[in-house]
């Protein structure tokens, strides 16, 4: 085993947006794991656009510690175990990320089980978009569904999610022509809006001629602003993410203001709630399950973008908030 890894810190509180400045990849010695603790070598780790809300200081309601300069950047992470109280070789699920090695506490990590085909799909971010689909927006046979940020981490998903529980027609939105046409073609998306071409309003109308029935929004701002414009009554809407104001230059990550026409939402009839994981437990292990089977079976896909190495890790943050990730942005180690 190596004596020595590597792991990428904080250098600097970014001004505006992260730039792979605001970071440094650092040789540390491989920690020893102390009582209770396994040591751990990563093979994969997330990288997920909340770390800007974490480094941007603004961290209230959020259920994870703040990032200051020095900090070492973590996040959802696969690795084997090398030593410690769990079995040597096998492969857990634990949130120390970004670095060669860690040592999480043993009751901190997940043991994987096989419940999915490829352990890597492990760091897909489909239960939120699983959770808002059944538990809140509930799709119903032939409802059109529009998601917005369809490109990302939980868009990518959410389409293909609610085709599965039955949704006739789903649109998503992005801001790229090419991932545009990737999510026609390999997510079966019906029709897609971009930002900036036209106004999101037109595009809507021209998309869903007959309205929105369901949008699960990971953006915010004009888009949430549109949908409701869109929407059918009895329209149900499930607010995931907030990227709007996680990934706006003018932000620090931890506010994303829309304006909602509230008498479209009282006239219509339209339910509006954000989703949280811990206020629904269950769904996770539900999530897994049919993940699991719907893989196996060839009916859903896990879009990532790969980033190898921990050379490149320190530009993988700025490269996911330029756009330039479909799907989840994974590091191979």
């Amino acid at each position: 085993m190596n004596t020595t890894h590597q792991l990428v810190r904080l250098l600097r509180r970014p001004a505006g947006l992260p730039t792979p400045d605001d970071f440094t990849l650092v040789q540390a010695p491989v920690p020893e794991p102390e009582d209770g603790q396994i040591l751990v070598r990563n093979t994969h780790f997330l990288v997920f656009p909340g770390l800007r809300t974490l480094m941007g200081g603004e961290t209230r309601d959020v259920p994870l510690p703040p990032l200051r300069p020095g900090d070492t950047l973590f996040g959802p992470a696969i690795g084997e175990v090398v030593d410690g109280p769990l079995e040597k070789g096998r492969l857990v699920l634990h949130l120390q990320g970004w670095r060669e090695y860690a040592t999480p506490g043993a009751d901190a990590c997940r043991p994987l089980e096989g419940v999915l085909p490829d352990p890597v799909a492990h760091l897909a971010q489909g239960s939120a978009a699983y959770g808002a689909l059944t538990r809140l927006a509930e799709v119903r046979e032939g409802d059109t569904v529009f998601v917005t940020g369809a490109a990302g981490a939980v868009g990518t998903l959410a389409g293909q999610i609610a085709r599965l529980l039955g949704a006739a027609r789903v649109i998503g939105s992005t801001g790229s022509p090419d991932k545009a046409r990737r999510l026609e073609r390999e997510l079966d998306y019906d029709a897609v809006v971009l930002r900036d071409r036209a106004p999101i309003d037109e595009q809507l109308a021209q998309a869903a001629p007959d309205g929105i029935d369901i949008v699960l929004d990971t953006v915010g701002g004009e888009q949430l602003t549109a949908a409701v414009h869109a929407a059918n009554r009895g329209a149900r809407f499930a607010l995931v993410g907030a990227l709007a104001g996680q990934l706006s230059p003018d932000r620090a990550g931890g506010s994303a203001p829309a304006v909602l026409d509230t008498y479209r939402l009282v006239t219509r009839g339209i339910t509006i709630a954000g989703y949280n994981g811990m206020d629904h437990p269950d769904v996770e292990a539900e999530w897994e399950t049919r993940f699991g089977d719907w893989l196996r079976a060839g009916d859903i896909r896990f879009p990532y973008t790969a980033i190898q190495g921990m050379r490149q890790a320190p530009e993988a943050l700025p490269r996911l908030i330029a756009g330039g990730s479909f799907g989840a942005a994974i590091v191979e180690l």
